[in-house]
């Protein structure tokens, strides 16, 4: 049977559920077989009624014993079940789409719940269920109803259905005999696509075997196995991507082998005032011998708030100009590349390296002389926003890329600045943690260097929530920290959505705490929409004690270093994300005085209580970035254009399946570097698979 033939040959497609199938992405036989069930039901995993108790999420089985509709005004109806397995009774209770409800569940149905149990007196009760009907009402031959078969014992796999598919009777029940008809009746002919020695290696069920296993499970074990080998097909071919495109640059992408470390390195090294890490020097070791090798460094260099990334990134530098080449640096915002303008001409001009300043707000005449300069070698190191890339800018012999927090650039903005020489050396810095498997998942194709320690003295940040109510307690600990000479932040949250709204309210707060609350103290603001230079004035005076509390909106998130800077206030804090919160209070606590992040909230519940209780609880950032991702998971947390190895996945997770992307990663690099471009014939139908089915599924973006 072709594998694309229409779902029309099945018993009980016509073209009209064909239609409603094919909306939700299924087309044809081999769809229907990559529709994959989303939970089973399985007599060992089902609560008995009579043993629930309040607050469990559980599932229930049982017979619909009673139905009824209350309420008849408007938005005041609601649809009640009671079901019962014979230890007791459960009561459903839906407020939304009580006529769908009370025309799909009738007495007698057999139901499927699965929901939080509340206790209402001594009846249990869910409100909002999800449920599944285990009836057949078009079952036939020696087809079993679902409420036949779960009395056997057997495992009932749940599928995802569509509102459309449930209004056209295409419920999870009708879904499973129509999988069941078309590998009866219309069975196709599945291909194994991985070779012997794979499979025997890595304890793998042959592919055929696992589709029926997943779809009509003979035991529980089997089905484990089952699922395992789809996860892993499915993460070996994502991870068989990262390793070719890794195998075909270091083939043919030649980079300028950085030779000798000369006099700008070892300088460096002697005015350090503090010893570098371990982390920090294993980091400058894996560096040193990319650029050393002759083939293009592609690496990430991850490291927590405050861990010394840049410090890093310096020692590279130094290597290019003892090597006669250039180095570009591009930060996200103008305030951060000032400031890295500024620490970079503080520890390496005293070296004899030149190091200059490109934004798009420079004045024409300076802008000019600086690209002149630049496209003549007289400038050693650049460092800009994005008006580093523009088509005007040339350099002289550009021999390295370094671009902090790159997630924050597109694909373009990155890839335009590794043209702007042949094959540059290229480091991504990022100081937003991403848990290990994300990382291979999502940059399977770049080196990693982790700076996971950090230096010592560094003081931990005391973290702490706060109502509303409780601010005059903390305007007087932060009136009593400047009165000690210290410094203070006070952040307000800026969303896309509301920004107009929210930057009026930042800039009546600060009028108020500037005319009442803190009337005898020095206030400055910034925010996004204020001038380039007028964001510089403001934060140099900041930075100079001019000021005492620098209100602001997220233009202070990343990068921005004070070391007298001890007291953070965020204000509305359940608005932001884990990583912005995280970000923030990683701007206090950079000297030697103890330092506190203050998180003010109005209102606590779900997601935003997760967040504030992980930030107050730790404040480790490679921890906080797993509770993000647990949260939110690996789309949300990347973003679209990061997400497409996370998102191209249909049923492995980044999140909890660590262990099997590791073997299959391993398997699959292990495999390039046996047979670098697939050509040999024991690899032909990994090699077509690759081809002809996944790389066109999954939508990964050029994320080095």
């Amino acid at each position: 049977m072709p594998p694309f033939s229409s779902l029309q040959g099945i018993k009980g497609v016509g073209p009209k559920r064909a239609a409603i199938l094919a909306e939700a992405g299924i087309r044809s036989i081999a769809d229907l077989y990559d529709c994959f069930p989303r939970r089973y039901l399985d007599r060992t995993t089902i609560k008995k009624i009579g043993a629930l108790r309040d607050g469990e999420t559980v599932t229930v089985v049982g017979s619909v014993t009673g139905t009824r509709l209350e309420g008849g005004g408007r938005g005041r109806s609601r649809f009640k079940a009671q079901i019962s397995d014979g230890t007791g009774v459960l009561e459903l209770t839906w407020f939304r789409g009580v006529q769908y409800f009370s025309k799909t569940i009738r007495n007698g149905d057999t139901l499927a719940a699965h929901g939080k149990v509340a206790f209402f007196g001594r009846t249990p009760g869910m409100q909002h269920p999800d449920f599944d009907k285990l009836g057949g009402d078009d079952a036939s031959g020696d087809e079993q109803r679902d409420d036949e078969l779960f009395k056997t014992g057997a495992i009932i796999p749940i599928y995802p259905t569509t509102e459309a598919m449930k209004q056209a009777g295409l419920n999870s029940a009708a879904l499973r005999r129509i999988v069941h008809r078309a590998f009866r009746d219309q069975p196709l002919r599945i291909v194994e696509y991985l070779s012997p020695e794979i499979i025997e290696s890595n304890n793998l069920l042959p592919i055929g075997e696992a589709y029926r296993q997943l779809h009509f499970p003979d035991s529980a074990e089997l089905l484990e196995r089952a699922r395992y080998r789809m996860k892993w097909s499915e993460l070996f071919f994502a991870q068989l991507f990262f390793a070719l495109r890794r195998t075909e640059e270091r083939r043919h992408l030649t980079s300028a082998r950085f030779e000798r470390s000369g006099d700008k390195t070892a300088g460096l090294h002697e005015r350090l005032p503090f010893t570098m890490t371990g982390a920090q020097k294993q980091a400058v070791r894996e560096i040193y011998h990319d650029l050393k090798s002759g083939r293009q460094m592609n690496r990430l260099l991850q490291g927590d708030v405050g861990s010394g990334k840049t410090l890093v990134a310096q020692f590279a530098m130094t290597l290019a100009v003892d090597n006669g080449l250039q180095a570009a640096f591009m930060a996200p915002t103008e305030i951060l590349a000032f400031q890295h303008y500024a620490g970079l001409r503080h520890s390496l001009e005293p070296l004899g390296i030149r190091v200059a300043l490109i934004t798009g707000r420079q004045k024409k005449k300076q802008r000019e002389e600086q690209l002149a300069r630049l496209e003549r070698g007289e400038i050693d190191i650049a460092v800009g926003t994005h008006a580093i890339i523009e088509a005007g800018v040339q350099f002289r012999r550009l021999g390295l890329v370094i671009i902090d927090e790159q997630h924050r650039f597109g694909v373009l903005q990155r890839k335009a600045l590794q043209e702007k020489s042949e094959n540059p050396h290229v480091l991504l810095m990022t100081a937003t943690p991403i848990p290990r498997t994300l990382t291979m998942g999502v940059y399977g194709d770049l080196d990693v260097s982790v700076i996971a320690e950090m230096p010592t003295g560094r003081k931990p940040i005391q973290t702490r929530l706060c109502r509303e109510d409780e601010k005059p307690e903390l305007y007087r600990l932060l009136r009593k920290q400047v009165a000690e000479g210290r410094q203070a932040y006070i952040v307000y949250p800026l969303v896309e959505e509301s920004e107009k709204m929210d930057l009026k309210a930042a800039t009546e707060s600060y009028e108020q705490l500037r005319g009442e609350v803190f009337p005898e103290l020095r206030l400055g603001l910034i925010h996004g929409k204020l001038p380039a230079a007028e964001k510089e004035t403001v934060m140099a005076e900041f930075r100079s004690g001019g000021l005492d509390i620098l209100v602001g909106t997220t233009v202070i998130e990343v990068g921005v270093d004070v070391p007298n800077a001890t007291v953070m206030v965020i204000e509305h804090a359940e608005r932001f994300g884990i990583s912005q919160l995280h970000q923030l209070r990683g701007r206090v606590g950079r000297g030697e005085h103890a330092s506190s992040c203050f998180l003010l909230y109005t209102k606590l519940a779900g997601d935003a209580k997760e967040r504030l209780q992980a930030m107050a609880a730790t404040g480790d950032g490679f921890r906080l970035s797993e509770i993000d991702l647990q949260i939110r998971g690996a789309g949300n947390m990347l973003g679209r254009e990061q997400s497409g190895a996370a998102s191209g996945l249909k049923i492995a997770d980044l999140l909890t399946d660590g262990e099997i992307m590791r073997s299959a990663r391993a398997a699959a690099f292990e495999l390039i570097r046996r047979d670098e471009t697939l050509t040999l014939a024991e690899n032909a139908r990994i090699r077509d698979y690759y081809e002809n089915h996944f790389r066109k599924r999954i939508s990964l973006a050029d994320v080095g």
